[in-house]
Formats: C-alpha cells, sequence, structure tokens
C-alpha cells in the first residue's frame, strides 16, 4: 500500500502536470472500490477548476472552485496515470478518467481497495473518513513531547503504535521499521515504555525518513510508481526493511553469530530489525 511518502510523490506529480485546470468529462467505469463511488460523483466535479492540492494522511485531496474537494485513496494496488492525449484509450483496470483541460488523470487498481469520492469542503475535517485522523508528520505542533503524552499510556508495542493513524497519520509498514532503526528502538518496546528523550528522538527520525523517502520518489515494491510511470528510488536506502539475513548500515556485529536483521510479524505486519543496535 502507497504510504505516506509514496501519496506526497503522487500529489506533486498531479499538480504540476494538471495545475489549476477545469474539468472537463469524468467517466467513471467502475464505482465499486472500498466505498461505492457516489452517483453524483460526476455531478460534482464536471466543470469545476482545481484551486488546490492537499494531503490527509494517505489521502490526496484536490479543493475544487465549488463547494467540493475530490478525495483519493490509492488503495493496495491503486495508481493514478497522468496522460496528454487527446483521444484516451483505457487499459485494463483503468477504472476512473478525468479529463481536463491539461490533460488526462486516470485511476488504476487492479484489487479495487482504492477510494474515489466527494466531499463538501466544509465538511471535510468531520467526515468519517478523516475526523478520527491524527496530526500529520510534518505539522509543526508535533512535538517530542506531544507524541509523549500521546503513547504513554498505551501498552501497544512502539511498532504497532506508529501505524495507529489516530496517533499520527500516514505512516505505514515500510517506514515505521526504518523509522525505528534510525531511532535504535526495538520494535517490541511497549509504547508507554518509551520515555521523553526517546520521543523527541522518534519525532525527528519520523520527519527525517519520511522526507528522505519523499525526495527519492517514494520506495517502489510492487505496484507503486508516480504518475508519469516512473518508479521510486527509496527502496534502494532502505536500512532494515525486506533485508533478512543482512547487516545493517551501521552494524558492528558478525553476521555469522546474531543472523544480521531478522523479521518478525507484528499484528500481521512484517516487522524488520537489528536486535544488535535497536534496544
Amino acid at each position: 500500500m502507497p504510504e505516506l511518502p509514496e501519496v506526497e510523490t503522487v500529489k506533486n506529480g498531479i499538480a504540476l502536470f494538471i495545475g489549476k485546470a477545469r474539468i472537463l468529462s469524468v467517466e467513471i467505469t467502475n464505482r465499486k472500490f472500498r466505498m461505492t463511488v457516489p452517483e453524483n460523483t460526476e455531478k460534482n466535479i464536471i466543470g469545476a477548476k482545481i484551486e488546490s492540492y492537499q494531503r490527509i494522511g494517505k489521502y490526496i485531496v484536490i479543493n475544487l472552485d465549488n463547494d467540493f474537494c475530490v478525495v483519493w485513496h490509492l488503495g493496495m494496488s491503486g495508481k493514478i496515470k497522468t496522460l496528454k492525449e487527446q483521444q484516451l484509450h483505457l487499459e485494463k483496470h483503468d477504472h476512473i478518467a478525468i479529463k481536463t483541460e491539461n490533460g488526462w488523470l486516470v485511476y488504476n487498481d487492479p484489487r479495487r481497495f482504492g477510494l474515489f469520492t466527494t466531499i463538501k469542503k466544509k465538511d471535510i475535517n468531520q467526515s468519517e473518513l478523516f475526523k478520527n485522523t491524527g496530526i500529520d508528520p510534518f505539522d509543526k505542533n508535533l512535538t517530542g513531547e506531544l507524541f509523549f503524552e500521546k503513547i504513554k499510556n498505551k501498552k501497544t508495542p512502539i511498532k504497532t503504535t506508529l501505524l495507529d493513524q489516530s496517533v499520527v497519520c500516514g505512516i505505514g509498514n515500510i517506514y515505521a521499521s526504518e523509522i525505528l532503526y534510525e531511532s535504535r528502538i526495538s520494535p517490541f518496546r511497549e509504547s508507554n515504555k518509551i520515555n521523553k528523550k526517546e520521543c523527541d528522538t522518534l519525532v525527528k527520525n519520523i520527519r527525517a525518513v519520511l522526507q528522505k523517502a519523499i525526495d527519492n520518489g517514494g520506495s517502489t515494491l510492487r505496484d507503486y510508481q508516480k504518475p508519469d510511470g516512473s518508479l521510486g528510488y527509496f527502496q534502494n536506502m532502505h536500512c532494515v526493511y525486506n533485508k533478512i539475513g543482512q547487516k545493517c548500515p551501521n552494524c558492528i556485529c558478525n553476521t555469522e553469530k546474531t543472523g544480521g536483521i531478522k523479521k518478525a510479524v507484528q499484528a500481521g505486519r512484517s516487522t524488520f530489525y537489528c536486535e544488535t543496535l535497536q534496544k
């Protein structure tokens, strides 16, 4: 599933390509996603002009010059393609095509776990999608002290807490492992055992890891690609994720004795960590 860096990269890519263009037409060939695309969707967006783009957690939000915004989630395998063609030829799993003055946005989703809908701009923060959303990692109000207050009573492992979108939104499985590695904190530590100094370190590394991933176009592991079809590069910079048995970049251990980077399953998700450095 695309995580915050991938969603930010896609958002920036479509904003650069489409800009503040007017939406001319919308073709929806399949409405059955995680949530059914409402029947009034086309009416809400055709003829409207794009005002701005934003990301809320792992959602792309496109604000229009009428009462509405488009809300897009890529699900497990979704991707948004930007195309300049005058006549569009839809490919397999192309379910939504939006024609604008500056080109096409095409939503391709083989598994259809994504989401495409419209919400009134004034209602977005109170909508079911966002009313329980935690603070954004890049919000200046996110400090080590605030993070400590959020987790001090939680007995769940810190890795699981990082994935809790009501605590901090946007962090997914790949980046939780990388953040904990950079912070030298074991993914198995209970959240209420993380002290204030460690929370300062976690917040610093949450931002650092996510920003580095954004700067490198996100991580392409399976389906993810940028709107122009190019791939992310950050997977080549992973320190622990999916590197079982290897030595991490900063380790001094003998991998023949330690077994190198290890994998565990927490709350049904794969966790990768260095047993020597992360305590």
